[in-house]
């Protein structure tokens, strides 16, 4: 990747391996409940979040970037830990994880600091995850001093 901060990133997940590249991508983003939108008609789940931007750090840059991430498919939604009566609640992404049930259904999890998580039941892995372009720099390197 080059020095240019305008160079957007967009994945499209198909199957667990896809899925968990855009898992990498997606670690230590944070969002809020109100960022988090389930769209039963649709059969759509979407989210926006303020990724770090791993792929920067080889190059000394610390920048978040606005990213959506959307999951098509989806059955139904379930979720642990998150008051969606609070929707200034902050969220930590840790990573997002897949347990195939019958092929290719199965459930997406996404997995939260503080246990907090949720659980899409999809028909198949059908993801995309794309840089909306504000980029700025952080505050901080996410850290895991726990090895996590």
């Amino acid at each position: 990747m080059s020095d240019d901060a305008a160079d957007p990133l967009k994945l499209i997940a198909l199957d667990a391996d896809d899925l968990a590249i855009v898992s990498t991508h997606l670690q230590d983003a944070v969002l809020k409940v109100a960022d988090i939108v389930w769209l039963p008609a649709e059969k759509r789940f979407a989210l926006a979040a303020r990724r770090f931007d791993w792929e920067g750090v080889p190059q000394g840059h610390r920048r978040r970037r606005l990213s959506a991430l959307h999951f098509d498919r989806v059955l139904s939604v379930r979720s642990t830990k998150i008051d969606k009566a609070a929707p200034d609640q902050v969220l930590n992404l840790l990573a997002i994880g897949f347990a195939e049930r019958d092929t290719p259904a199965g459930d997406v999890t996404l997995h939260f600091s503080d246990g907090a998580a949720i659980r899409l039941e999809v028909e198949c892995i059908e993801a995309q995850m794309k840089d909306l372009g504000p980029v700025w720099e952080a505050l901080a390197t996410p850290g895991h001093p726990d090895g996590a």
